[in-house]
């Protein structure tokens, strides 16, 4: 048998039995969900087979599927087998990267994600956040996303570095008691009948269209969602608002802004695509090559602590620049029409 202690992934697979003992990094989670992290490449369905034939056992005890460990637990891993390998292309590295750190202690960690950067592979997208900062950082033992972002969209991204920090904030959100907020710059009007403040609560659904991308409608069975929104600002064209998301959709801050005739800026899902190329130009005042989305603040009561945290990721310069060239815009229409307003007179 080999030595209790901490093993890596590669050093389960073989042909030995292996005694794990569980540290704070797997504390709470499901027996079997454990074993396909650490049996990496072995099949799903012979992890299920040894976890009902009684090959795994916990503290030398049977233990079924949905068996959630507790630290310290020893767990009896018999030899598996590997998965064939059909494909030997290259697999790819995810290259290690640092983000700007808004927060950190020994449970939670916060960056500012930049707009482009998915927050995990897959989709035809090799690596993203999540596996970068894992390169980056090789001796942390557990880092998981605790939410997501689009990769277009930049601003404030959770991460846990122990599990119980993962479930605590998982409930907050399942619970509603996270405050979310996000900066958009929409093309449109803001209609002058709905005030500062404008709630959206249509239903949303989920699809795939026939080139594979996922997309969302609204749709009378879809999910319940609930977006306010509160007007910051708005030009002739255009109206940058504060999104605070009450349920958190896929694409549901995108969605319902173009339900209400205001797609986001550079949105190539839901926007305008002739105007969002027009704004792409390098010589286009105002002019933005991504989409105006940014997560800039996110509050919520630490998991472990108790305290109250709010974590704020000041606008992109490129946001920034975008809202000034808007304003400089508003200026001189508003001194044209006095110095035309002067020579009427």
């Amino acid at each position: 048998m080999n030595e209790l202690g901490k093993v890596s992934q590669k050093q389960v697979a073989g042909d030995q039995v292996t005694m794990i003992q569980v540290d704070d990094g797997a504390a709470g989670q499901r027996i079997d969900n454990f074993l396909l992290r650490v049996c990496k490449g072995v099949p799903k369905s012979h992890i299920y087979r040894i976890l009902r034939s009684g090959e795994v056992r916990v503290n030398k005890g049977r233990v079924d599927a949905k068996y959630r460990l507790v630290l310290g637990d020893v767990v009896r891993v018999p030899p598996v087998r590997m998965a064939a390998h059909v494909d030997h292309a290259p697999v790819a590295v995810a290259p290690p990267a640092r983000f700007e750190v808004l927060f950190e202690d020994e449970y939670l960690l916060v960056i500012n994600k930049p707009a482009g950067v998915a927050v995990h592979g897959g989709s035809g997208i090799a690596f993203g956040v999540i596996e970068q900062m894992r390169e980056a950082r090789p001796h942390g033992k557990f880092l998981e996303l605790v939410h997501r972002l689009d990769r277009e969209t930049s601003g404030v991204l959770m991460l846990a570095k122990k599990r119980v920090a993962l479930v605590g904030l998982h409930e907050q959100i399942r619970e509603n008691r996270m405050d979310k907020r996000y900066y958009a710059c929409a093309h449109g009007q803001w209609a002058s009948d709905w005030g500062r403040r404008r709630a959206v609560k249509e239903p949303l659904f989920k699809y795939v269209t026939a080139d594979g991308e996922r997309r969302v409608r609204i749709q009378p069975d879809g999910m319940p969602s609930h977006t306010v929104f509160q007007l910051l600002d708005r030009w002739s064209d255009y109206a940058l608002v504060e999104a605070e998301l009450k349920t958190g959709r896929t694409h549901q801050i995108r969605v319902h802004l173009a339900h209400l005739g205001l797609p986001i800026v550079g949105d190539v899902k839901y926007g305008d695509f002739t105007l969002n190329k027009a704004l792409a130009r390098a010589d286009a005042r105002p002019g933005i090559k991504r989409m105006f989305l940014h997560a800039h603040r996110l509050s919520l009561t630490h998991p472990v602590t108790g305290e109250s945290l709010t974590f704020e990721a000041p606008l992109p310069d490129e946001c920034r620049r975008f809202v000034d060239q808007l304003n400089q815009q508003r200026n001189q229409q508003r001194d044209e029409a006095r110095r035309d307003g002067s020579t009427a007179i």
